[in-house]
């Protein structure tokens, strides 16, 4: 079993403190760590300097963060909290915050997730939907693969009779790069079940998340 180590860090207010923790694997910050300063040193920099002395450090936690949902199952988040519920009209969760990293150049794409689901019999925590999308975002990503992976998730955890699922999102590979297009927004989807038989459903669904 790899050695984890616990970072601790206490933010105090007027009103409150709190304590935060976070975990890394020690091995991996290490070897990230010695890849991190080799790519700063040859992009030109000088790694002893006061400013980057702790970055390829702070790098190597930084992408353990961003990439930690390769150790979650989204599964497993929907089904820890299932109930069985007669209700079987639309459930949206909508404008779903989303952070993640193209595997193309490993720079940020953010945007927002809108997903419903018309639930069989069982129906989820309305937290969980947010969870399965930030466990699949935080990974790399291209934009198309995650919309499939969240509806796929749900389609296969609650077995409910249909999922919907609209990714809006800015990639900075196309704002700071490249093409260099700030503006540019890019829209995926994915249906299953009743939202691809039925366009009255589908529609519904568009509708509501254009409000």
């Amino acid at each position: 079993m790899q050695s984890k180590i616990l970072e601790t860090v206490c933010y105090k207010t007027q009103a409150m403190a709190y304590r935060k923790i976070e975990e890394y694997d020690e091995k991996t910050t290490k070897e990230l760590q010695g890849h991190i300063k080799a790519i700063l040193e040859l992009l030109g920099e000088d790694t002893s300097r006061e400013g980057l002395q702790k970055t390829p450090e702070r790098v190597a936690k930084a992408m353990q963060f961003l990439t930690q949902g390769y150790f979650q199952d989204g599964e497993a988040i929907v089904k820890s909290a299932v109930f069985q519920e007669p209700y079987n009209h639309m459930v949206i969760v909508k404008d779903i915050e989303l952070f993640s990293l193209c595997e193309h150049h490993m720079l940020p794409f953010i945007g927002k997730a809108h997903v419903a689901y018309i639930p069989n019999g069982e129906i989820t925590g309305l937290s969980k939907i947010a969870r399965v999308v930030e466990t699949y975002a935080r990974r790399l990503q291209v934009q198309e693969r995650l919309t499939e992976q969240i509806r796929d998730c749900i389609q296969d955890s609650l077995h409910p009779l249909g999922v919907a699922v609209v990714i809006e999102a800015m990639h900075t590979c196309m704002s700071m790069r490249g093409v260099q297009k700030s503006n540019a927004i890019t829209t995926t989807s994915a249906f299953s079940g009743i939202f691809l038989k039925s366009q009255k459903t589908r529609n519904e669904f568009l509708k509501l998340i254009e409000k």
